[in-house]
């Protein structure tokens, strides 16, 4: 008798669980969605390249969970890394994220965006899968991996052919870091000439 009690509740519980599932992936796609179609709306708008890539710029400040990617990208170097050292890194990061993103996005005309399958990632969060079609270029397949922050979908993981955005970086910076000897300061001098290297582009793109 007892065994039966446990198993209706098992089942009770399953409807419950696999709707609030659906919920979660339904809102982590329309969230996707939404952002996509705001990124193609500069995008194919008559603005000057530098004015797309402001706009662009600010999408993705709203839809990316800087702080958590940053830190995530630090690795076990946030752990031990001052306020002030934390604080500046994800200042030239969140720079860094979102010149490299909307120097890319921002001088691309005639795309379309289509959200496709939204799989739950545990803990991890939702991770949305779309295409983006360039005119006379072959498809990209781009997942997104949208995570709920402060109650709030935020993009925190961007996957291309395979490769997570974070992990790649996450390696890209430790190596940095182990090349000048374990200090944080060699990471956070070597973004300053990456951002320096940037806006120099971009004043000469303009």
């Amino acid at each position: 008798m007892q065994r039966r009690a446990v198993l209706a509740a098992l089942l009770a519980a399953f409807p419950l669980t696999r709707l609030r599932a659906d919920a979660r992936s339904d809102r982590a796609a329309a969230f996707i969605e939404e952002k996509g179609r705001a990124l193609v709306a500069v995008i194919d708008s008559d603005a000057s390249v530098a004015e797309k890539r402001a706009r662009v710029a600010a999408i993705l400040r709203e839809a990316v969970d800087v702080r958590g990617v940053g830190q995530f990208v630090l690795g076990r170097h946030w752990r031990t890394a001052s306020e002030a050292e934390r604080a500046e890194f994800l200042r030239l990061f969140e720079e860094t994220l979102v010149r490299n993103l909307s120097a890319r996005f921002g001088e691309l005309k005639g795309v379309t965006f289509a959200v496709g399958r939204a799989q739950p990632r545990g803990e991890e969060g939702v991770m949305v899968a779309t295409t983006v079609d360039r005119p006379g270029q072959p498809p990209v397949a781009l997942d997104w991996l949208v995570a709920e922050v402060d109650g709030h979908p935020r993009i925190v993981d961007l996957v291309a052919e395979g490769t997570s955005l974070r992990i790649t970086q996450r390696s890209e910076y430790g190596s940095v870091i182990q090349r000048g000897g374990g200090r944080l300061d060699a990471l956070l001098e070597a973004m300053r000439r990456q951002l320096s290297q940037l806006e120099a582009r971009g004043l000469a793109a303009n």
